[in-house]
């Protein structure tokens, strides 16, 4: 059911369904292009709580809840969660879904953590491990700045290459072949640790851009694909400055993904009206931008075949005063309209991003 090709792609023969998916939004981004895809948005950052670690807590626990209720699922129907945050020990995830009594394999890959859980999701779907998993992820520009930069009553100025991140979540339900409909996880590829020797923290793009590069150029030489059988390539999230970096990088194998490509770092907010400088961030990020505009026009038959590429970058706090550089990973997930398709052939493309 799952067959390893090339250097490191796995088909999913037997193609698991995401049958359902809810997004969580602030208020910034409640303020973004993309206010009407998400399914709960809010003015109040703290959603009701009295930190913002507990804020981010609520985001995750209203992302699984609303994807469960839109599912028509109750708890006892989902066998595993994978989730995370950027959070040390990933508190958002573990106090957010403890509730839920779902078994939890906790993950840390940074702002690629969504790519993460869902790519583990499917695998345990596919597998045959698991009926229906749920991969989840989130972020809170609060708890990442506390946790990462300054104190935000510091009120440091931004540089240029910064990117804004999220405050919001997503959640995707995936069920094993027979479990339900919806657009299929074709394949998965997933990355390794790749550092170009980055040192700066604000300028995150620069670090996991390199990281996007290896992982799209093993994707496409594992499965003898080329950018263009792709509606859409999304990356999540490099921003303005990683966006460029990347199509420079790929140039050098003579790859163009320009074309057909996005990022979810671009898609969230509109930088020239929100001063988010090179974009948006976060594991929230990617997560909502999926579980919103992307699998909603998949639900609308818009879009039929896409590569969706997480990035991370894999600092602390401790790393970077140590001096450490900044590596960066990327994983990539194949998702497809729910029709008969064998693995590693790409729908023909309708056109458009």
């Amino acid at each position: 059911m799952i067959k390893k090709i090339g250097q490191r792609t796995l088909a999913l023969e037997s193609a698991p369904a995401l049958i359902q998916w809810a997004s969580v939004a602030g208020k910034r981004e409640m303020e973004g292009p993309l206010s009407q895809e998400f399914d709960f948005v809010t003015g109040d950052t703290s959603f009701g709580e009295k930190t913002w670690e507990k804020a981010e807590s609520a985001i995750q626990k209203k992302a699984v809840a609303l994807a469960l209720e839109k599912a028509g699922l109750q708890n006892s129907d989902i066998d595993y969660v994978f989730a995370g945050d950027l959070l040390n020990q990933c508190i958002a995830s573990s106090f957010g879904l403890r509730e839920f009594g779902i078994p939890l394999i906790g993950l840390y890959g940074a702002c690629s953590t969504m790519a993460e859980s869902l790519s583990l999701a499917s695998i345990f779907a596919a597998s045959g491990c698991a009926d229906r998993c749920a991969a989840v992820a989130s972020s809170h520009f609060c708890t990442a700045e506390r946790q990462f930069r300054l104190p935000l009553e510091y009120g440091g100025q931004r540089t240029p290459t910064a990117q804004w991140t999220a405050t919001a979540g997503g959640c995707v339900v995936v069920a094993a072949p027979g479990q339900g409909s919806g657009p299929r996880v074709r394949h998965v590829t997933i990355g390794k640790i790749v550092d170009l020797g980055v040192t700066d923290a604000n300028n995150m793009g620069a670090a996991m851009a390199p990281a996007a590069a290896d992982t799209i150029k093993t994707y496409l030489e594992d499965t003898g694909t080329a950018p263009t059988d792709y509606q859409l390539i999304l990356t999540g999230d490099l921003g303005q400055v990683g966006s460029s970096i990347l199509y420079d990088l790929l140039a050098l194998d003579q790859i163009d993904i320009a074309p057909v490509h996005n990022d979810c770092g671009l898609l969230i907010y509109d930088r020239q009206s929100q001063d988010v400088k090179a974009g948006g961030s976060g594991c929230g990020c990617s997560a909502s931008v999926l579980c919103s505009l992307i699998l909603g026009k998949f639900a609308r038959g818009e879009l039929d075949n896409i590569l969706f590429i997480a990035t991370g970058a894999l600092l602390s706090t401790t790393s970077s005063a140590q001096g450490e550089s900044v590596p960066g990973i990327a994983h990539l997930v194949h998702i497809s309209a729910d029709r008969d398709q064998p693995a590693g052939k790409p729908a023909a493309r309708k056109g458009g991003k």
